[in-house]
């Protein structure tokens, strides 16, 4: 699908962005085993239908055109800023990159890249010693590496809104969830009693900021 639309339809970048970022957090990930590989390809499909509406084809704005049009007709909805949608939604008006919802997002997605990055050779030294990993990040939290995503697919959600991720969204989440449940399952067979007692002092993906969130020192 081609356009002439400025700053669409430049496909070449959509590639190259989505094969930098997914790159990037597979760098940090790392799956190791088929699941793995399932909830990061899930990953991997949201960045490619992120980037191929932020730079091919706008196909949520003019799904919306109508509606947007009449709704905020001050607004030129053909142009590359319109598909910073909150921006434009809430009436920001100067450059849409340096808008709040965009900037919040650069640090969602900021955040989550370095909660994976933090979280993976933690998790990587615990299953070369067969034990449960709770240092570091997995000290507040059980499921760092899904927090991070979590934080990176709403920054980018937050910078560029679109049908089909918005859609994507809430099954990613769902199956994040639903393999932090597994995961759990298998944990409480291979370590027993100490994962049981990881599981009542650590939450599972919202931190407790308290001084007795950590089980460091236990066995």
């Amino acid at each position: 699908m081609h356009t002439s639309i400025p700053g669409y339809g430049l496909w070449g970048l959509a590639i190259i962005n989505a094969v930098f970022f997914i790159f990037f957090a597979w760098s940090f990930f790392k799956p190791l085993n088929a699941r793995d590989w399932r909830s990061f390809g899930m990953f991997s499909a949201f960045l490619v239908a992120l980037f191929a509406e932020m730079y091919g084809f706008p196909l949520t704005l003019f799904l919306l055109s109508g509606w947007l049009s009449s709704h905020y007709p001050s607004v030129n909805w053909l142009s590359h800023d319109a598909g910073h949608l909150f921006e434009m939604l809430f009436g920001w008006r100067a450059n849409p990159h340096f808008g709040p919802f965009h900037l919040a997002s650069f640090l969602l997605i900021g955040a989550g890249f370095w909660l994976l990055a933090i979280a993976w050779p933690v998790l990587y030294r615990a299953q070369k010693r067969h034990e449960v990993a709770r240092e570091g990040p997995y000290a507040r939290i059980r499921h760092p590496q899904y927090v991070g995503f979590f934080l990176i697919l709403t920054g980018f959600l937050l910078q560029w809104p679109t049908l089909l991720t918005l859609a994507m969204y809430p099954i990613l989440v769902w199956m994040y969830a639903r393999l932090s449940t597994t995961e759990e399952r298998e944990s409480l067979k291979q370590f027993g009693e100490t994962y049981r007692r990881y599981m009542e002092s650590v939450p599972r993906f919202i931190p407790r900021w308290t001084s007795g969130a950590t089980l460091k020192g236990r066995s």
